[in-house]
C-alpha cells in the first residue's frame, strides 16, 4: 500500500499542476496523501517532515533565487538583454539567425540572466530574423530552448543556474565541477542542437515553408496568464508574472556595457571558488552558531552569491541613469524569486515524505541496483524525478535528499569523484524535465506562438535528447578516466 500511495500522490501532483493547480497546495495534499496510504501520522508528516524539508531548501538556496531574479530584472529593465539580441543580431544577421538566436540564449543565460527574461526579450528578436530569413516560427522555440534550457543550465562550468547550485552542499563542490567533463557536455550538446535545427531549417525551405503570418503574442499577456505562472513557477527562478512589472528605459546600453555584468558573473564566481575562499580563515563555522559547518559545504554557495551582488551592482552602476525607476525594477525582481522558491520548496517537502515512508526503501534499492554503477544510478534517480515532477531542480533536490549521503558513502567507498557525481546530477536533472509538461516549456511555446504539435517534437531533440547523449558520454568518459 505504502508503494501504491506514492505513486498515486505522484499522480495527483503531476495531473493536477498540469492542469494549474498551485504546487503550493498540491504539494502538501499529495504528502498527505502518500502517508494515509502507509498508515503514518498525517499531521506529524504535514508540520514536520514536509515542512522542515521545505524549510531548509527555502533557507539554503533563498539567496540565490533572490540574487538570480533581481539581476535578472535589473539586466532587462536596463535595456542590457536586448541590446545583447542586437549585438548578436548585427554581428550574424538572418544568414546566420538560427546561430544568432542560440548563441544570444547561451549569452545571458550563462551570464546569470533568468531563463523567463531571456525568453521575453529574444522572442521578438528571434521572430525578426526568423522572418527575414525564411525560416518558420515552428522553429523558434526549439531554438530558444537549445540556447537557453541545455548546457549553460547544466554542464557549462561555473555556470550560476540554480540547478548548478543544488549539488554543492551535498557532494561539498564548487560551481566548476568537472569542468573539462562540463565542456564536453556542453559541446555534444551545442553541435547535436545545431545539426538537428540546421537539418529542420534545410527540410521547411525545400518544401517551401516560410515563417508564417500569425502575429507573435503579446509577452505581457502571456506572462500574467495564471495557468502559464503556475506551471512555469517550478521550472526557473522566476516568477513569469513579474515580467511585466518594473519599468524599462528607452535607450539602449553599449554592447560593451551590456556584457559586462555577464563578464562579472563569471570571473567573480571563478575568482570567489578557486581563489579567494580556499585562502580565507574560515575557523569561526565550526561553532555551533553558525550549524558546525566546512567551507565545502558553503563554498559554492558564497562563490555564486557573491557573483550576482557583484553583477547587481556592476549593472545598476553602469546604468543608473537608463532606469526610469530604479526602486520599482528591484522590487519587481526581488518579488519574482517569492513564488518559484516557494513552489520549489513545496517539491523538496513532497519528496521528504516520500523518503520517509518505510516503502521507499523498495525504490532506494532498486535505483542503487540498476546495472553501471553508481553514476549511473545517480543519473536514472535525478532523470525520472526531474522528469515526473517537471523541475530539473525540484527533482534534483528530492533525489540527493533523499540518496546523496548514500552516493556520498558509495564515493568514499570506492573513490568516486564528488565532482564527477555533482556533474552527472546535473547533467541528469536537466534531461527528462523538458517534457511536455515543464513549465519552461509552456511558457516558451506561448510567448512563441505555437503549440506543442507544431514545436515538441524539435524541443524534444534539442534539449531531451541531444542532453541525454551528452549525459551518456559523461558517465562513459567519468567511469574510464575519472573526474577532470
Amino acid at each position: 500500500m505504502g508503494l501504491l500511495g506514492m505513486l498515486v500522490g505522484l499522480g495527483l501532483l503531476m495531473y493536477l499542476s498540469y492542469r494549474g493547480w498551485s504546487v503550493l497546495l498540491l504539494a502538501p495534499a499529495a504528502a498527505l496523501v502518500v502517508a494515509a496510504f502507509s498508515g503514518e501520522p498525517l499531521l506529524a508528516h504535514w508540520t514536520l517532515t514536509f515542512m522542515s524539508a521545505a524549510a531548509g531548501f527555502i533557507s539554503q538556496f533563498f539567496p540565490l533565487f533572490l540574487l538570480g531574479a533581481l539581476f535578472g530584472k535589473l539586466m532587462e529593465d536596463s535595456g542590457s538583454v536586448e541590446a545583447i539580441a542586437a549585438f548578436m543580431t548585427a554581428k550574424l544577421g538572418t544568414r546566420r539567425a538560427m546561430l544568432a538566436v542560440v548563441l544570444s540564449g547561451a549569452l545571458v543565460t550563462y551570464g546569470g540572466v533568468s531563463l523567463f527574461v531571456a525568453i521575453f526579450v529574444l522572442v521578438p528578436m528571434a521572430a525578426v530574423l526568423f522572418r527575414g530569413a525564411g525560416i518558420p516560427r515552428r522553429l523558434m522555440p526549439p531554438a530558444l530552448a537549445l540556447g537557453t534550457m541545455t548546457f549553460t543550465m547544466s554542464a557549462m562550468p561555473g555556470t550560476p543556474s540554480i540547478q548548478n547550485a543544488i549539488p554543492m552542499p551535498f557532494f561539498g563542490t564548487t560551481p566548476f565541477a568537472a569542468p573539462g567533463l562540463g565542456l564536453i557536455a556542453s559541446a555534444i550538446m551545442l553541435a547535436f542542437g545545431l545539426w538537428w535545427l540546421a537539418r529542420a531549417e534545410r527540410r521547411a525551405r525545400l518544401a517551401g515553408e516560410g515563417f508564417g503570418e500569425l502575429a507573435t503574442p503579446d509577452a505581457g499577456m502571456v506572462a500574467e496568464d495564471e495557468i502559464v505562472r503556475e506551471r512555469a513557477a517550478v521550472a526557473q527562478p522566476f516568477d513569469p508574472a513579474e515580467a511585466a512589472h518594473g519599468v524599462q528605459g528607452s535607450g539602449l546600453p553599449s554592447a560593451l556595457v551590456a556584457f559586462a555584468p555577464l563578464a562579472v558573473v563569471i570571473g567573480v564566481n571563478l575568482l570567489m571558488s578557486l581563489l579567494i575562499l580556499p585562502r580565507m580563515d574560515v575557523s569561526y563555522l565550526q561553532y555551533a552558531r553558525f550549524g558546525e559547518t566546512s567551507l565545502s559545504e558553503v563554498a559554492g554557495m558564497w562563490s555564486v552569491s557573491v557573483a550576482l551582488a557583484a553583477a547587481i551592482a556592476t549593472t545598476i552602476a553602469l546604468n543608473l541613469r537608463r532606469f526610469p525607476s530604479l526602486r520599482s525594477s528591484m522590487d519587481s525582481g526581488a518579488n519574482a524569486s517569492v513564488l518559484p522558491i516557494l513552489a520549489v520548496g513545496s517539491l523538496v517537502g513532497f519528496g521528504a515524505v516520500v523518503a520517509a515512508m518505510p516503502a521507499f526503501e523498495i525504490v532506494r534499492d532498486w535505483v542503487l541496483g540498476i546495472g553501471g554503477g553508481p553514476l549511473v544510478s545517480l543519473a536514472v534517480a535525478t532523470n525520472i524525478l526531474a522528469g515526473l515532477t517537471g523541475s530539473a531542480s525540484g527533482g534534483l533536490t528530492i533525489a540527493l535528499d533523499a540518496l546523496g549521503p548514500t552516493f556520498m558513502a558509495i564515493a568514499y567507498e570506492t573513490g568516486l569523484s564528488p565532482e564527477l557525481m555533482h556533474r552527472v546530477a546535473v547533467i541528469g536533472a536537466g534531461t527528462l524535465d523538458s517534457l511536455p509538461h515543464n513549465g519552461a516549456v509552456v511558457t516558451l511555446l506561448a510567448v512563441c506562438g505555437c503549440t506543442h504539435r507544431d514545436s515538441y517534437g524539435d524541443i524534444a531533440v534539442t534539449a531531451v535528447l541531444g542532453s541525454i547523449v551528452a549525459l551518456v558520454v559523461v558517465i562513459v568518459l567519468g567511469t574510464m578516466f575519472g573526474s577532470f
